[in-house]
């Protein structure tokens, strides 16, 4: 029975996943520079000899969660049409100047700050270690999101990134993904910039108000974790792209509950695309499509996150298994390769007070 609470039940992005090379270099790079928490440290369900790393704010919420499987001896992807080409990380206003210094003094490529959308927001692109598109996108929304900033990192917490801003996905035409947006997801189109167009989630505390108690909404901060803006750029004469080391393997849309995720698999059926049956992520459930522009999407429920089997102070700190994949413990600690997790330890407690130099990047 169809949910009649809301129309349609997706809050945002819940988490996107890319293909890594090296997996230390990606704990490094992620953890080390750009100041993401590793929250989960375990291994691809489908192929438990490969790891999966889990990256976000100071729990891993939905919203902020960016994932990797480090598949090390597949060979690069292809940046082209049908992918999700481009992360958007959110950060303050005042943190363009800090972030501009820091990845100068990494020696780290990177083109802006540049102007998007009018004056409406800055943005900052550059790459990780394998190639994969980021972008550190200044706008004034991130003064609201501020109150689970990963505080044990190496980023001062009035600089670090607010979990998602955006994400881009990459299309030959654009508009049957735009109809599956807008006619089955709940997006609108609210504005586009020569062939980049913007679609967000309007009614977002609609479907919180039907969907949690105050005390919910009070516990988990919902408004401050909700990524709910997806650009597409139409790129007509554009070769498609293929999977590899520094591309996304798939974009999560994030829903409420169980209940939720049914309705939602519904409703893609319904357009006449497939849909996965309901598939057992230990940290979420999951229903997986390929929208029509070849796209791999998932919907993801919220609950039940990450600290079903891990306490906060030891999020990231060993390898996690499955309760079925336990009985391979030792084969698959000897099949994984040695990686070294950051100790909680290891980064000092950062404010912008005590970070003036940081601005110049010691």
């Amino acid at each position: 029975m169809e949910s009649k609470k809301s129309h349609q039940d997706i809050l945002g992005i819940h988490h996107i996943t890319a293909i890594a090379g090296n997996p230390q270099k990606n704990i490094d790079f992620y953890t080390g520079f750009l100041g993401l928490r590793l929250v989960k440290l375990t291994v691809n369900f489908d192929d438990p000899t490969t790891y999966h790393f889990y990256y976000g704010d100071d729990i891993g919420r939905p919203g902020t969660i960016l994932t990797f499987f480090p598949w090390q001896y597949m060979p690069k992807g292809f940046k082209g049409t049908g992918q999700v080409v481009t992360t958007s990380f959110l950060i303050p206003e005042s943190a363009t100047e800090y972030w501009v210094n820091r990845l100068k003094n990494h020696g780290i490529d990177f083109t802006g700050p540049i102007k998007r959308f009018g004056n409406e927001e800055q943005v900052i692109t550059f790459y990780d270690t394998d190639g994969l598109e980021l972008e550190l996108v200044a706008h004034k929304i991130a003064e609201e999101r501020k109150n689970h900033v990963w505080k044990k990192g190496p980023i001062p917490e009035d600089y670090a990134t607010r979990g998602f801003y955006s994400a881009t996905l990459s299309l030959e035409g654009y508009e049957r993904t735009a109809a599956l947006l807008t006619e089955n997801m709940g997006f609108s189109k609210i504005k586009n910039e020569g062939n980049r167009f913007r679609f967000e989630i309007k009614n977002k505390e609609k479907i919180i108000d039907d969907f949690y108690s105050n005390k919910q909404k009070t516990e988990n901060n919902l408004l401050e974790t909700l990524s709910t803006v997806v650009d597409i750029v139409c790129l007509p004469y554009t070769q498609r792209g293929s999977m590899g080391v520094g591309t996304v393997h798939h974009i999560a849309w994030r829903t409420p509950t169980d209940e939720s995720q049914t309705v939602m698999r519904k409703k893609i059926i319904n357009t006449g695309l497939d849909a996965t049956p309901v598939i057992d992520r230990t940290y979420f459930h999951s229903v997986y499509f390929r929208e029509p522009g070849g796209i791999l999407f998932e919907i993801a429920t919220d609950p039940p996150g990450f600290m079903v089997d891990q306490k906060n102070e030891d999020l990231g700190q060993k390898l996690l298994l499955p309760a079925w994949l336990e009985p391979d413990r030792k084969y698959l600690e000897k099949a994984l390769p040695k990686v070294t997790a950051p100790a909680l330890g290891k980064f000092s407690s950062l404010s912008a007070s005590s970070a003036a130099s940081s601005i110049k990047e010691t």
